[in-house]
C-alpha cells in the first residue's frame, strides 16, 4: 500500500473545509482496524467548530498546529463494558494509524496529536469537548488539505532487525 510510504505528518492546511463524505471514510477506515477480542472501544468526536478547535489546539505545546485545521479528529476510547480494557490504547493505535492512511489516500494531511496517556492532556480534551466520564480522550487528529509537502524520510534500517534461524 502506497500510502504507507507516502503519509507523513501535515502540520499546515489550506482553508478548504473536509468534505462529509471524506470524513466518513477517514471514520470507516477508523472502525476497520482490530481490536482485542473484537472489542471496539471507540468513539469519535468529529469537531469543526473553529472556537473548539483553537482551545483544542492549546492542551499542549505539540497541538497548536490544530489551530489552523479546517477538522480535528478526537478518538476516545470507552471505560466500562470492556473485556480487555488493558488494551485499549493499542486498539485506539490501530485506528488511529488506519485514519492517517486513508487521510493520505484520500488527498489531505493529517498529524496526530498526543493527549493519551498522559492525564492533563487528556483531561483538557475532554473539557473542551464535554466529552462523558464513560470516555478518555486518545489524541487529536488534525485534517485538511496540505498546504505544505515533502517526501517521507526512509526509516528503514537492515541493522533493527533480527533473524532467528
Amino acid at each position: 500500500m502506497k500510502e504507507i510510504f507516502e503519509r507523513i505528518s501535515i502540520r499546515k492546511y489550506t482553508d478548504k473545509p473536509v468534505e462529509s463524505d471524506k470524513i466518513q471514510q477517514i471514520l470507516k477506515a477508523a472502525m476497520a482496524a482490530p481490536s482485542a477480542s473484537n472489542q471496539q472501544p471507540w468513539e469519535f468526536y468529529v469537531v469543526s467548530d473553529k472556537e473548539k478547535i483553537r482551545q483544542l489546539s492549546l492542551i499542549s505545546p505539540y497541538a497548536a498546529c490544530a489551530e489552523n485545521a479546517p477538522l480535528v479528529i478526537v478518538p476516545c476510547y470507552r471505560t466500562e463494558g470492556l473485556r480487555w480494557s488493558e488494551t485499549v490504547l493499542l486498539d485506539l493505535s490501530a485506528a488511529t494509524e488506519n485514519m492517517l492512511l486513508e487521510i493520505t489516500s484520500l488527498g489531505l494531511g493529517g498529524v496526530w496529536l498526543c493527549a493519551a496517556p498522559l492525564e492533563d492532556r487528556m483531561s483538557k480534551t475532554e473539557d473542551v469537548l464535554e466529552i462523558p466520564e464513560n470516555l478518555r480522550a486518545f489524541a487529536l487528529i488534525a485534517v485538511g488539505y496540505p498546504s505544505e509537502s515533502r517526501k517521507q524520510q526512509n526509516r528503514f534500517d537492515q541493522t533493527r532487525i533480527h533473524y532467528i534461524r
